[in-house]
């Protein structure tokens, strides 16, 4: 039995059940720490990440692609880009009926899904890549919202541990790793976001056969972003006793940041992260 009970022809959501599903498990999940998270197996029905697979076969040419030591061998997908099927349910994971097993489940009133899909899509790391121990940007300046939680859908058929790339929850100075989860196919990992909510995949995907890493990718907002607050971009941490590398360009950034008004800095930043800096 699927957590979110839906059609997997018209990808309608049953809203009733939905908000009951999130109040179901709202308790466990809201007392979870070092940071509100959660682990879902059996998310959606089966049929609709089958038919998912099928479809995303073949990706369009890549909208971002990171290949640098914090972010390696990392592409993502716009859904508007997508076939039909794969992009009608991003647009279904972005409805009403879907935020309130959301709402329920965190706690949080309000919550805002992104028309835009600002990061999120479909995201691959290819065999060889990783993606480190990071904080998320934290304020999405197009919408002047705040970032409040991530949902994270994995598409990994028969994957196992040692094949890497599995999701890691760290506590919030950085000195332990907290939990752990495979992303095999339809497993739905979440959590809240904040400055300090460390996760990632820091673990080097390695497939025997070759195949990527796969997963859905969707965040969502609350209009509580406010003049007091400073906004970052993804903040990476090193994990201890490891070789992770320290984000040079994000502290480079920061101390312009510091130095700069407003005005120039805003002026200047954009250029100099495309010349690499």
């Amino acid at each position: 039995m699927p957590v979110i009970p839906m059609d997997p022809v018209t990808l309608a959501i049953d809203a009733g059940a939905a908000k009951a599903a999130g109040a179901q498990v709202g308790a466990e999940y809201q007392s979870r720490r070092p940071y509100p998270y959660g682990c879902f197996d059996d998310f959606l029905p089966e049929e609709v990440l089958e038919h998912v697979l099928q479809e995303i076969r073949t990706l369009p040419e890549a909208e971002t692609m990171f290949d640098r030591p914090q972010e390696k061998l990392k592409s993502s997908y716009l859904p508007e880009r997508l076939p039909p099927y794969t992009r009608n349910l991003f647009y279904v994971l972005n409805s009403r009926p879907f935020v309130r097993f959301l709402e329920e489940m965190t706690g949080i009133n309000g919550l805002i899904p992104d028309p835009y899909f600002a990061g999120g899509g479909v995201h691959v790391v290819a065999n060889g890549g990783h993606l480190d121990i990071h904080a998320d940007f934290n304020h999405n300046a197009k919408l002047n919202l705040e970032r409040r939680l991530n949902i994270l859908i994995y598409l990994n058929k028969d994957w196992k541990k040692e094949y890497g790339g599995s999701f890691e929850i760290w506590n919030t100075d950085m000195t332990k790793q907290v939990d752990s989860f495979v992303p095999v196919f339809n497993r739905m990992c979440c959590f809240n976001t904040g400055s300090d909510t460390w996760h990632g995949n820091p673990e080097t995907v390695n497939h025997p056969d070759g195949e990527p890493r796969m997963s859905l990718a969707l965040y969502y907002y609350t209009a509580t972003w406010d003049y007091t607050r400073k906004s970052h971009t993804t903040l990476f941490k090193p994990r201890p006793g490891t070789q992770d590398q320290i984000d040079r360009q994000v502290k480079r950034a920061d101390r312009l940041q510091e130095i700069l008004p407003p005005v120039i800095f805003r002026k200047v930043i954009g250029r100099l992260q495309r010349l690499g800096f």
